[in-house]
């Protein structure tokens, strides 16, 4: 078989351009790091590339989801716990209201005490997020959530929260209406009350009735004076908050409790109103407990004939602003006889427990989504680290072995050089020159 010296020629120099191509390529590949510089590099690993770096994307924008979410929870709950500090001393000036000793002037000094706790409570209430918005504004609001008028406190924020929208749904904000406005009234399980003079919330004029404790912590009417049914005149006894004996027993009915006879053989009739029948009767002594129904009452003081008392299921819906206003205007009332006093103190303090246990259950709740986020962040860490791993492994160079290459087709670059050096010098005019 012949062979033209063209032939020789040609082949050389495609051999010396392919040996050149791959050595400019494996040096692309050293300088770069990359093995998959481009989908036809490896179709196959460019895929498993791109797949990893849109799960580092993800990850990335939940990350700076989460850290959006943190910052808000960590406001919400410092928020949280300098209203319970609060709440603290308000309960704490309370209690000292109770003390017999008080004349109506040192009462209104702690109504002054009280009225700025409450004022200080509602700046935390309307505290903002530091952009723009407002921690307990629910669904979001432009303006403070809590609006503070002649009615008192009202939320005119949207309830509900605030996500983030991505696949885990971050929380950003807390909703002021559960935190605020939604506590459950009297002890959490039913509320008590006893018989008074309550003002009419439309005309005003005073009217003699048994509270329904119910309208009472919607805030219904604020006491002016507690009466015996029979006489009109101030009661002589108090209930206390009552306690849950058996909560399997509880029926959330009303209940109307009523003290007849005199001191010591007094009795005492426990009725429910709903159905309409006696529950418990006997006699009755001032400060031991009458049980019925997984409810124990006490009534305290020295009640005579004709005094009576309300029992009704707690509800939701008591305000912690309304409990601090109705504490404030019955410290402010002046005249009031021991009884009230120690009845309205009872009350005051039993409703601002309650809004002070919800207040702690939101901001138990806002500890735990916090707790969530720092797991939430443990498995999006992993996540990345393994995605980058992967989209390593897909398209990273192997250094030592990409050196070894680049090493071989350096050798054989060189062999192609010194092979067409000697394939020029087999031509005619070579040989004759020679």
């Amino acid at each position: 078989m012949r062979l033209s010296t063209a032939n020789l020629y040609d082949a050389s120099i495609a051999n010396l351009q392919r040996r050149q191509t791959a050595l400019q390529n494996q040096q692309e590949q050293l300088t770069s790091g990359k093995r998959v510089l481009q989908a036809s590099d490896d179709p196959t690993g460019a895929a498993r590339a791109e797949r990893a770096l849109a799960t580092i994307g993800r990850v990335d924008a939940n990350q700076r989801a989460l850290e959006a979410s943190r910052n808000s929870m960590t406001l919400a709950e410092s928020a949280l716990g300098d209203a319970n500090d609060l709440l603290q001393q308000a309960r704490e000036t309370v209690a000292a209201a109770g003390n017999g000793s008080y004349s109506d002037a040192e009462r209104k000094g702690l109504a002054n005490k009280l009225q700025g706790i409450r004022d200080q409570l509602l700046t935390i209430a309307n505290r903002t997020d530091g952009a723009g918005g407002y921690i307990f504004s629910g669904q979001g609001s432009s303006s403070p959530p809590f609006l503070d008028q002649a009615g008192g406190v009202t939320y005119v924020g949207v309830s509900g929260q605030i996500q983030t929208g991505n696949l885990d749904n971050f929380q950003l904000t807390v909703d002021g209406r559960s935190a605020w406005e939604q506590s459950s009234s009297g002890n959490g399980s039913f509320e008590t009350a006893p018989r008074a003079i309550v003002a009419d919330p439309t005309t005003g004029a005073p009217s003699v009735q048994l509270i329904d404790p119910g309208a009472t912590a919607a805030n219904g009417g604020v006491p002016v004076a507690l009466v015996n049914a029979n006489t009109g005149k101030p009661a002589a006894g108090w209930i206390d908050s009552g306690r849950v004996t058996d909560p399997s027993q509880l029926t959330g009915h009303n209940y109307r409790l009523d003290v007849a006879g005199t001191a010591p053989s007094q009795t005492y009739t426990l009725t429910d109103q709903d159905l309409g029948s006696v529950v418990s009767s006997g006699s009755f002594k001032p400060g031991q407990a009458i049980t019925a129904d997984g409810m124990a009452l006490t009534v305290a003081g020295t009640p005579v004939d004709g005094d009576a008392f309300a029992v009704a299921g707690s509800k939701k819906g008591l305000k912690l602003f309304d409990a601090l206003d109705k504490a404030i205007v019955e410290l402010n009332t002046p005249q009031r006889t021991p009884t009230q006093i120690s009845q309205g103190n009872a009350a005051s303090l039993r409703d601002i427990d309650a809004v002070m246990g919800n207040l702690q259950s939101v901001r138990s709740q806002v500890g735990e989504t916090l707790n969530g986020l720092d797991g939430t962040e443990t498995r999006l860490a992993a996540l990345k680290q393994y995605s980058t791993q992967e989209q390593s492994a897909a398209q990273d160079l192997d250094m030592t072995q990409g050196i070894s290459d680049f090493q071989n087709q350096q050798t054989g670059y060189d062999t192609a050089l010194k092979t067409y050096a000697l394939v020029q010098k087999m031509s005619l005019f070579q040989y004759i020159t020679g």
